[in-house]
């Protein structure tokens, strides 16, 4: 739900205070716990790090964000990827569709196939020959 109309949005004091001791295009990163604070064209320029939870990620402030909140660039959960059967048999699928894999410890040069060299090993290559 979004802030009444009547209030001006929130924007934390001390965050803004900080902005104004440092000055424009400063390199210090301003840490911050406020993820609820309103991004203001004052703070445009600035690298402000927003607690995640867990650490203060770096986000410098660009025109396109003035309006959003600060906790909407920090992101708290971090995505690894989607599991399951599926996923494993899609992954295999891309992965034989690239190419041949070799084998732990077999050596796949150029313009070898992995199933030539698998059938055919030193010992058996000297007893075809006589």
């Amino acid at each position: 739900m979004s802030r009444s109309l009547k209030k001006d949005p929130y924007v934390d004091e001390r965050l803004l205070k900080k902005l104004q001791k440092l000055g424009p295009n400063s390199k210090e990163v301003i840490k911050t716990w406020c993820r609820a604070c309103v991004i203001t064209p004052e703070m445009v320029g600035f690298k402000i790090g927003v607690h995640n939870g867990r650490e203060h990620v770096p986000v410098l402030i660009t025109e396109n964000m003035v309006g959003h909140r600060l906790g909407e660039f920090a992101p708290t959960r971090k995505f690894i990827k989607h599991g399951g059967r599926m996923a494993k048999e899609e992954e295999m699928a891309e992965a034989a569709a690239k190419g041949p894999v070799a084998a732990p410890g077999q050596i796949v040069e150029k313009g070898e196939k992995t199933a030539a060299r698998s059938e055919t090993t030193g010992s058996e290559k000297s007893t075809k020959k006589e």
